[in-house]
């Protein structure tokens, strides 16, 4: 009103001891007050006079939460939790590897939102990009993006798949996200060299969890990767039975993801929830190599016409496998549809423990099942009426399992002994024939590199093959993966019957580290650590290097003797308390990066 002094603030306290602690935030290190969308914080306004009738005081706020997730147990794992694991290895011998996200250490959150600065979609249209942050969705979807390098913007990794890495640092080094992220940010934001599947998506993690998303990591064994958009994978093989490396298609023996919670507006309360974002660059979206988010609940229905990239994941979890022969004069005949093959003890880690807990329902229907095919026959009918895929329209038959003539021959193949590295493989190849009629069936029995022909003969009964692999025919084409494939190409002799192939990936099992917690876990106080690697070749073990990371670093060289069980003692000074992960890596001319890791509870000093 006319003839009173304009009101203006003098001082404003923004209570960042009381908010930070209420929004959970006091983590961060930096000054700035950060809270949480959805949540009540306090300020304080001092002006520069008393109020007045006739004042008007108004703020402008913007609420709603989409990314609240009701479970505060799950909040504190999904947001809050500075460690994890990551599930690797394949279905039938799965592993557990720590990982450290550190979303809260120093001037990670900085990064992250220099990641969102530096992506394609903020360069084309800065002014929409600022305007759409507030949505999950499209924030998850560039940082999906700018996870890989793929699209030259400066993103945080690049990939490599071979076992050349030169004097950059192979994917199996990585212990956690900050040492990435702050190369990354050192080196001008040039791409870290190199990542795999698992080091894209804890790193996705890490900035997805600092950016206060609540976010996962899932573990897809036996993952397909279709290429053409076909719903199926196509696998060939020569006439004995020996992989080729043809076609586009391909499948992983294990594929980690994320999944990040929050509500899709755009597609209706049934797709809340999870969502897949998939930062490892396969194919493109649109134009960028980006994955996601793809609801889970549209995934496991086949609604495969739903934003985004639905589609792609449903075969990753879902696809059906089928194997073709190739023979000489270059013709395919396919021999076998499975349908059951991909996406097999999909996981991820429990809610306050280090446990797996399966989510293979989340994604679909128990295999075999008439939910099952029933969803997958809507998802190729999706595909084809949107137009997701060509192939389906030229080939709208070629995943049924009906099209190929189930073989009256069965066959497993059951390891003897747990497989270990160092020692022979021995397996036995078990064939039944599954009619009343006398079947002589020829054998052509493959293991990686090593081809052996073998004729057999089934009758009624069961038949028993012996194999056996020693480590003298293994050990020089093994791979850091220490996998080898074994497939037998199974013929029954004199008749048309379609062939059948029998295929084992073996994991070679190598050793174990074992930690062990000496004295009490105290903050600023030394305490004692045990890490103790048998070594069970039968010659020796050197080149050694072992590291352990967590409160400090430190390397230790030792050599390890044959047969021999070897330990190493030391000393670590925690400098916080709280749920700590140590991480150990072991590294010889014989083993590369092994792995272990202990959670420790640090307990806060005396006095403080």
């Amino acid at each position: 009103p006319e003839g009173l002094q304009k009101a203006t603030t003098d001082a404003l306290d923004w209570h960042p001891k009381a908010n930070t602690s209420a929004h959970h935030t006091d983590r961060y290190t930096h000054a700035e007050l950060t809270v949480r969308r959805g949540q009540v914080f306090i300020i304080t306004l001092w002006f520069n006079r008393p109020w007045q009738t006739g004042d008007n005081l108004a703020f402008v706020t913007e609420i709603g939460d989409d990314v609240h997730i009701a479970n505060e147990d799950a909040r504190q794992e999904y947001v809050l939790d500075e460690n994890g694991i990551i599930f690797i290895g394949n279905a039938n011998y799965i592993e557990a590897r720590g990982w450290y996200y550190g979303q809260f250490q120093d001037d990670i959150l900085n990064i992250c939102l220099t990641m969102l600065d530096l992506s394609l979609y903020c360069r084309q249209d800065p002014v929409t990009d600022m305007f759409r942050r507030g949505d999950p969705k499209y924030v998850g979807r560039v940082i999906s993006s700018m996870i890989n390098g793929n699209d030259n913007d400066n993103g945080v990794l690049e990939g490599s798949w071979n076992d050349n890495f030169a004097e950059h640092e192979n994917p199996s080094r990585w212990n956690g996200s900050v040492v990435i992220l702050r190369k990354w940010r050192q080196e001008n934001y040039k791409s870290v060299q190199y990542g795999q599947c698992w080091v894209f998506a804890g790193v996705m993690c890490t900035v997805m969890r600092c950016l206060g998303i609540p976010t996962r990591l899932i573990s897809n064994f036996n993952s397909a990767h279709d290429a053409d958009g076909n719903l199926s994978i196509d696998k060939y093989y020569d006439s004995a039975g020996k992989s080729l490396n043809i076609g586009r298609d391909s499948s992983w023996d294990y594929h980690v993801w994320n999944e990040v919670w929050f509500s899709r507006r755009d597609l209706g309360t049934p797709y809340n929830g999870w969502q897949v974002l998939d930062s490892t660059p396969q194919e493109q979206s649109k134009g960028i190599f980006q994955c996601g988010p793809a609801s889970v609940r549209a995934i496991k229905e086949g609604d495969v016409d739903l934003d985004y990239d639905t589609l792609f994941v449903f075969t990753e979890v879902n696809a059906d496998c089928n194997q073709w022969i190739v023979y000489k004069d270059g013709t395919r005949k396919k021999v076998y549809c499975d349908t059951e093959r991909i996406g097999k003890a999909i996981s991820t880690k429990a809610v306050g423990s280090n446990s797996r807990v399966d989510v293979t329902n989340n994604y679909k229907y128990p295999e075999g099942s008439h939910e099952e095919r029933e969803v997958y026959k809507k998802a190729c009918a999706k595909a084809r009426g949107s137009n997701l895929t060509e192939r389906l329209s030229e080939a709208p038959n070629e995943g049924s399992s009906e099209t190929v003539r189930k073989p009256e021959v069965s066959g497993v193949f059951k390891l003897v002994e747990p497989p270990v590295f160092g020692k022979d493989i021995n397996l036995i190849l078990i064939l039944t024939n599954l009619s009343s009629e006398y079947k002589p069936v020829k054998v052509n029995l493959s293991a990686s590199t090593i081809l052996l022909i073998l004729s057999k003969y089934v009758c009624i009964s069961e038949k028993q093959i012996q194999l056996k692999i020693s480590y003298a025919q293994y050990e020089k084409s093994l791979t850091d993966a220490k996998k080898i494939l074994v497939t037998a190409l199974c013929e029954v002799m004199h008749t048309q019957e379609a062939k059948m192939l029998v295929e084992k990936t073996i994991t070679l099992e190598t050793p174990t580290i074992f930690i062990k917690v000496l004295t009490p876990v105290v903050k600023t106080q030394p305490f004692a650590l045990q890490v103790v690697i048998a070594n069970h070749l039968y010659e020796p073990v050197t080149e050694c290097v072992l590291t352990v990371e967590g409160s400090r670093l430190l390397k230790e060289q030792l050599t390890l003797r044959p047969q021999e069980r070897t330990s190493i003692t030391f000393q670590i000074i925690p400098f916080k308390s709280g749920q700590r992960q140590l991480q150990v890596n072991f590294k010889s001319n014989k083993f590369r990066d092994l792995k272990g890791y202990k959670t420790l509870m640090v307990a806060p000093s005396s006095g403080f």
